[in-house]
């Protein structure tokens, strides 16, 4: 499979490339049925069974080789939307033209998902056309809503149990280590996004003529916002806040010590060189521990100048990222009674969640993908327990009840959702070479 992979490296491309062109911005409804359509084609063509459903937003592309009924099941999952871009954001080429530059495909999509999605699809064909059967059940399961939040996506799962049926589910999506290892990821944390709104009179006022005596809705936020998060070591303040959090065992606390871990270099990424932590305090912070983040804040006067005002009204948008154990309607609940405690009058408005999800390390099947990725890459992954961000893991998970795993093929600087996103063609290449590995390791 090596030599035929190597052999069709610019045919592949330019299926690649073909899907590229393609617009699909879900969040803009522009181009996703074409899109859909066309996905669902170059499945056909590889000798995949395929068709759209329908769900209350963007059709779901669903496929399958089944070469048994009682066979083992691989769920691959992947997403064909993608962000809006514009070349005044600030790309460098046309954001849905492919063009390769250093060794590097740039477009919007190439590595969130379409080039990752993609790397699944070539796998199936080249196993395929040197096997001519796979060793064990596939199904595909591409959505178009995941750049808009997934809405649809639990409610299409809760209604297609029996059709989504298997044994593992796989992922490919995000960037690889930021040392360029290989990663095999194991869950992700959740979310819950509120909005908090304040208003204290019916129109700005001046700040003199009625200062002291109409209440400034800036202020009863940030005292609210105080109120949630102890100033000195960060804790979150919220009654029941941490009830459910299940802590990382000692030898999860271990694993964690032994990750790679660059300080220097993590801060560089995050723009905040005075990072000063060791590899388990990171870790442990983006895998186990939940937060509460300030998103944006709104009121008032903000332009050149002065304006002495006391503003109407003041809005902060918040995330909480959830760890396993913790349910997002119940941190809800509980946000709103500190709320209604400590500012009544004060609005929250709930705009979304996503439920955290968490496989077991120690799961034979993951065992096995940790094997396949090891033997594709020649070297071992890195295992993480968990993302720091939030995908729809928990469909999987917690409705379908089977182990997910995380197996992302793109560079580490991949820009997604930034212009001038892109792939390597190697880091394409090797995708395609891994996901076979996955699906003969797991036949073995």
């Amino acid at each position: 499979m090596e030599k035929l992979i190597d052999e069709r490296r610019e045919i592949y491309l330019e299926q690649l490339f073909t899907l590229l062109r393609q617009k699909s911005i879900s969040a803009q409804n522009i181009g996703i049925l074409e899109t859909a359509t066309m996905l669902r084609g170059m499945m056909e063509d590889i000798g995949i069974n395929a068709r759209l459903i329908e769900t209350d937003g963007h059709p779901v592309v669903y496929g399958e080789v089944i070469r048994h009924p009682g066979a083992f099941t691989l769920l691959i999952y992947g997403h064909y939307d993608v962000q809006p871009a514009e070349l005044a954001d600030g790309w460098n080429s046309p954001p849905f033209e492919p063009t390769i530059r250093d060794g590097r495909i740039y477009c919007r999509g190439a590595g969130d998902n379409k080039g990752q999605l993609m790397a699944q699809l070539m796998a199936v064909k080249t196993y395929l056309d040197v096997r001519h059967s796979l060793p064990i059940n596939v199904k595909f399961m591409f959505e178009g809503e995941e750049e808009s939040g997934s809405p649809n996506l639990a409610v299409f799962v809760e209604q297609h149990k029996e059709l989504l049926a298997c044994d593992l589910v796989y992922t490919s999506d995000g960037p690889l280590h930021e040392t360029g290892l290989p990663m095999v990821v194991l869950g992700v944390r959740g979310m819950l996004y509120v909005e908090l709104s304040c208003q204290t009179s019916k129109w700005d006022n001046h700040s003199g003529n009625k200062g002291n005596i109409v209440p400034n809705p800036a202020m009863r936020l940030i005292q609210l916002l105080a109120s949630m998060r102890d100033g000195e070591d960060g804790r979150v303040l919220i009654d029941g806040f941490y009830d459910n959090v299940q802590e990382p065992t000692e030898a999860e606390r271990a694993h964690l010590r032994q990750l790679p871990y660059d300080n220097a270099q993590a801060g560089r990424q995050a723009g905040y060189e005075e990072l000063d932590m060791d590899a388990e305090t990171y870790y442990r912070r983006l895998m186990y521990e939940p937060t509460l983040n300030i998103c944006g804040f709104s009121s008032g006067y903000s332009g050149e100048g002065s304006k002495t005002i006391i503003p109407a009204k003041a809005t902060v948008k918040m995330d909480m990222r959830l760890v396993a154990g913790q349910d997002p309607d119940d941190i809800y609940q509980k946000l709103c009674a500190h709320v209604a405690r400590h500012a009544p009058g004060v609005e929250v408005r709930h705009l979304g969640d996503m439920k955290p999800s968490r496989t077991p390390v120690h799961h034979p099947l993951v065992q096995q993908v940790i094997a396949a990725v090891e033997s594709a890459y020649r070297q071992p992954p890195v295992v993480a327990p968990a993302l720091g961000g939030s995908l729809p893991d928990y469909v999987w998970t917690q409705i379908l009840g089977v182990p997910s795993v995380l197996v992302p093929y793109a560079n580490s600087d991949e820009a997604n959702h930034s212009p001038n996103e892109n792939i390597g063609v190697e880091n394409f290449v090797n995708g395609i070479r891994c996901a076979c590995h996955v699906i003969d390791r797991i036949g073995r």
